[in-house]
């Protein structure tokens, strides 16, 4: 009886402990599934909007639009940058079989190098199989004709059109409107630090030298976008939403093409072949900058020699580039901007203008001039005069116009380094110019400190003597040399020179505005006409250094030659032209102003290697001066040559 007590206890102890498992067991059923259910709930209630986002994300891309690019006119509406339609050569990778094959195949067809091919294969490991890569850019519609009817044996291969900038006046104006080019790895990092890399997801090129660099934001425009419906394999499906780009502004600028071409064509030399008759063309090296005084306009900037823009809008081959990075004639080099020279006797009247407003010397000063100069109280080596015996009796007006390098001696001795360097850094000497193109060099305004930095050594009295005569450590581009001379026909108003004349909006052309440096003020105005006055002479004067080429105008001017050296001659050497290598010859600096009056054009000059000034200057800006201001009774085979390069670039 005992024993049975016992197990029915014990059944009903295991009953119970049955029950308490199974009624823990539901009770943790009922908590996962209301877990489960709450889950639910936040991802198909609460967190819908923010998953089904995820969920298109994977679906959907949004797939950015380049817009076109902005045209680039010249002030009288001719066209020197456009947008052409191009057409590539393409392979998508994944739709072709045997990718060698095909190689060996377009070799035979379409004459495509190797080199084209690395370019392909480098490109192709950085694209998506599914995307095409072009293997063949800049076809001609031959070659668009020829691959069209053998295409059904080139499975993966087709041809695409795109727009593409093209320079229809090709080297006259690669050293102002610059080029664009592919985007690099440095312009993506450039734009990523600007913030601007989302607008450029779409486009393939920007601009890389000259205008096309410096208004590249105004030029290139906004991006579009269309939002994609797109596979797992990222293949697009269809479009669900189209936003297009704003195209870029169209820009005019102050360049005359008409004038540029007459300007390339005055540093050509074009002769025929006596074999051949074929017609050989030399560009001689130099440069030249016409300019209106009035508002610092650039009508014309040519560098000379040039290369062709359109090269490197297309991809330049590596060979091309070595051949133009070595060309002894250094055609890569804006030589307006970065060319680098001794300003020379360009400067004397700029020098005469601070050296009257300093009280150095007045309108009646006078001495006598030797043919040399020494250091006042000193055993010094003698400072020569260009003209061996002398200038006899001199003063401020017969010192510009025979450029008596005696009387700056002294100027530049009395004045010393300090007040010199800060005079002719208020003309601009030694500092950017503000041109609109980021190519440009400050060149060199020396002072105490400059040579102390450079070379770890005190300035020398002696040092001083050769800046007087724009020598020594000064150098100055060609453009700054402009600008100062604009400066002194507007009597002190210092003003950037500038490219840029229009911004068209919606066929609305609004004027750009640019801001004056600070003027050149508390001069008397009477020095600026001394200044002006002697540059006069120096044309028109009995004993001006370059009357030859301006006797007879129909107007009035005023110039200023140089000839900045070389390289140095010992005391009782002789300088020679004749007998000197090209390369060793002085270079020849012209700058002038006319209508005398009131001027309305500057040109400023650097002809390498061509001797004097006067005789080499003085004659090619006479004859722009007569091609802008008279109507020529006979024809002018330049313009003859100008008119026809227009005439076919139109056509």
């Amino acid at each position: 009886m005992r024993q049975k007590r016992t197990q029915i206890r014990d059944h009903r102890a295991e009953s119970a402990l049955f029950f308490r498992r199974a009624l823990v067991s539901f009770i943790g059923i009922v908590v996962l599934v209301g877990i489960l259910l709450t889950n639910l709930y936040h991802i198909q209630i609460k967190e819908h909007e923010d998953y089904q986002t995820r969920s298109n994300d994977n679906r959907i891309k949004i797939v950015p639009v380049a817009p076109n690019r902005g045209l680039i006119y010249d002030r009288n509406g001719i066209l020197l940058a456009e947008n052409r339609p191009v057409y590539s050569l393409e392979i998508t990778s994944e739709k072709v079989p045997d990718r060698q094959d095909t190689f060996d195949r377009l070799k035979d067809l379409m004459g495509v190098t190797d080199e084209q091919i690395e370019r392909f294969e480098r490109e192709r490991r950085r694209t998506r199989r599914f995307k095409s890569v072009p293997i063949l850019n800049q076809m001609t519609e031959e070659q668009v004709a020829l691959f069209s009817v053998n295409q059904h044996r080139f499975p993966g291969v087709e041809v695409k059109a795109y727009l593409k900038r093209h320079y229809p006046y090709g080297e006259a104006l690669t050293h102002v409107l610059g080029y664009v080019a592919k985007i690099n790895d440095r312009d993506i990092q450039r734009l990523e630090r600007e913030e601007k890399i989302n607008n450029y997801k779409a486009t393939r090129d920007i601009g890389k030298l000259g205008v096309e660099r410096y208004y590249e934001d105004m030029l290139h425009g906004t991006s579009g976008y269309q939002e994609v419906e797109v596979n797992s394999r990222g293949r697009i499906i269809r479009t669900l939403k189209y936003v297009p780009p704003i195209p870029g502004n169209d820009i005019k600028l102050n360049i005359d093409i008409e004038l540029q071409l007459y300007v390339q064509e005055l540093l050509t030399e074009r002769k025929l072949d006596p074999d051949t008759g074929e017609e050989l063309i030399k560009r001689r090296r130099g440069s030249v900058i016409v300019m209106d005084p009035r508002d610092s306009s650039v009508l014309a900037m040519v560098s000379s020699p040039s290369y062709d823009p359109n090269l490197f809008v297309h991809g330049i081959s590596g060979a091309k580039y070595r051949e133009l990075l070595n060309d002894k004639n250094r055609p890569l080099v804006n030589r307006v901007t970065l060319g680098i020279y001794p300003p020379a006797s360009t400067i004397k009247p700029m020098i005469a203008v601070a050296a009257l407003s300093e009280g150095v010397i007045t309108t009646r000063t006078t001495r006598n001039d030797p043919g040399y100069w020494r250091i006042p109280n000193s055993n010094s080596r003698p400072f020569r005069d260009w003209l061996r015996w002398g200038h006899g009796k001199v003063n401020i007006y017969k010192a510009i116009e025979e450029s008596v390098d005696t009387f700056f001696y002294q100027i530049a001795y009395d004045m010393g380094i300090d007040r010199l360097s800060d005079w002719m850094s208020r003309f601009g000497f030694g500092e950017y110019t503000g041109i609109d193109i980021h190519e440009e060099s400050k060149a060199n305004m020396p002072t105490r400190e400059w040579k102390q930095a450079r070379f770890r050594q005190p300035w020398y009295q002696g040092d001083t003597i050769p800046v007087g005569i724009g020598q020594g450590y000064w150098t100055a581009t060609p453009l700054q040399i402009a600008k100062a001379t604009t400066v002194l026909v507007n009597q002190g108003r210092v003003q950037a020179p500038h490219l840029l004349k229009d911004i068209i909006d919606d066929d609305v052309e609004r004027p750009a505005v640019y801001d004056d440096f600070p003027p050149i003020d508390n001069v008397d105005p009477k020095y600026w006409e001394v200044a002006k006055q002697g540059m006069y002479q120096v044309l028109y004067g009995p004993r001006g250094t370059a009357r030859r080429p301006f006797y007879g105008t129909e107007y009035k001017a005023g110039g200023k030659s140089g000839s900045a050296q070389v390289f140095g001659l010992a005391e009782d050497q002789e300088y020679n032209a004749e007998e000197l290598e090209e390369h060793l010859r002085d270079h020849a600096l012209f700058t002038a102003f006319a209508p005398f009056e009131k001027p309305e054009i500057v040109v400023s000059m650097v002809l390498e290697n061509a001797g004097g000034g006067s005789s080499n200057g003085g004659p090619v800006a006479r004859r722009i001066f007569d091609h802008m201001l008279l109507k020529p009774e006979k024809p002018d085979p330049l313009v003859e040559i100008v008119d026809k390069k227009i005439a076919e670039v139109s056509q």
